[in-house]
């Protein structure tokens, strides 16, 4: 154990690869110094940022008492790491996505995407409002870790591709980058998935060792330089209708801090979901712009053959998820049933009034 997290160091002391499961933050003169670290490259628009600005809420919020540091990936533990050195206490909290960590647990998917499943909205009706929240903490104390909603990307594109994808015989032996539940549907179209970095995505494009990867949409993606490296841009994002990002917190640390603390991050991450949503989609708005104005991207949607073909897969895939373990399957049993009464609700609301719209407008 004490190895493995010594390698999770990339520079840290190794005084603190040997300490415990329990973080001891840096605490002078009652500022208690947090460590956050993240799977985002620095800058990266969206998620480096919004961790960075989730971390000055929290410190402005507690009037500086709670002062947090963020680690872009890399620069403390390795990328893909984070989850298991807030769970060991060699950092006290992550941002991340709970997909990436579906060795520990596969009921952490549904903390992070589905496919075909509940928007950002509704997503945030479930774990608030529909129980979800309960079952998190149930799967994550496994780990000695307090997971909270920290950001919501909305919905996202279908990705990028080196050519064109018309039905769901193209995805045979396409090398395609995607992580989550929605790899394992690609794998069962007969995709060859892969799962690297978002710092490594550009490269795997430019050396050949990826036909395609998703990522999220105009703004982030163009900020990675996914329009540099590939033509086709497709949509809708059918394996990730949202996606939550995660603040996983050391349990330990958590369960120790004042009520009012708890509190306070409770409240600075719940701001963050809701300003970071409202981001995505402004800056969507006016990335996509110069997407259209570029002739080379060619932006297309999914057709509705390989969209049927892709949920049938998906109901697939997450049945058989819902059979490994009994933790998983009650986490499952939530989920779809939360999804099955916010579908109902969700025709006659927002479906119903974007028809409507569409109506109007045209």
């Amino acid at each position: 154990m004490k190895t493995r997290r010594r390698d999770m160091l990339l520079g840290a002391t190794a005084a603190v690869a040997a300490a415990g499961s329990v973080p001891t933050p840096a605490i002078a003169q009652g500022i208690r110094e947090l460590k956050m670290v993240t799977d985002w490259p620095e800058g990266l628009a969206g998620l480096d940022t919004g961790a960075q600005r989730l971390a000055r809420s929290i410190t402005a919020m507690s009037d500086g008492r709670l002062k947090v540091t963020v680690y872009p990936s890399g620069s403390l533990v390795r990328a893909l790491e984070t989850f298991d050195a807030v769970g060991a206490g060699v950092a006290d909290m992550y941002h991340s996505f709970d997909g990436y960590f579906e060795s520990k647990s596969p009921a952490l998917y549904f903390f992070g995407a589905v496919p075909f499943g509940l928007t950002a909205d509704e997503f945030c009706s479930w774990v608030d409002f529909g129980g979800g929240q309960a079952l998190w903490d149930e799967v994550d104390a496994q780990f000695n870790i307090k997971a909270l909603m920290a950001t919501q990307t909305g919905v996202q594109m279908g990705g990028w591709f080196n050519k064109e994808i018309n039905t769901a015989e193209d995805y045979k032996g396409l090398r395609y980058r995607m992580p989550g539940l929605g790899a394992e549907v690609l794998r069962r179209m007969g995709a060859i998935v892969v799962n690297v970095p978002a710092v490594d995505i550009v490269k795997a494009f430019k050396s050949g060792a990826i036909d395609g990867s998703e990522w999220i949409g105009p703004w982030p993606d163009i900020n990675l330089g996914l329009d540099k490296v590939a033509d086709y841009y497709y949509y809708p994002g059918f394996h990730e209708p949202s996606s939550n990002l995660t603040l996983g917190i050391n349990k330990t640390l958590w369960d120790g801090l004042a009520a009012s603390d708890r509190a306070l991050i409770e409240a600075a991450a719940q701001a963050e979901v809701t300003r970071s949503l409202a981001e995505f989609n402004a800056e969507n708005v006016k990335w996509l712009k110069i997407l259209r104005a570029d002739k080379r991207i060619k932006i297309r949607r999914f057709s509705d053959e390989l969209l049927k073909v892709a949920a049938k897969f998906s109901r697939e895939v997450l049945a058989d998820l819902a059979a490994k373990d009994p933790l998983t399957r009650k986490v499952y049993d939530s989920y779809m049933g939360f999804l099955a009464g916010i579908r109902d609700w969700g025709e006659l609301s927002e479906t119903g009034y974007r028809i409507a719209r569409r109506l109007g407008l045209s």
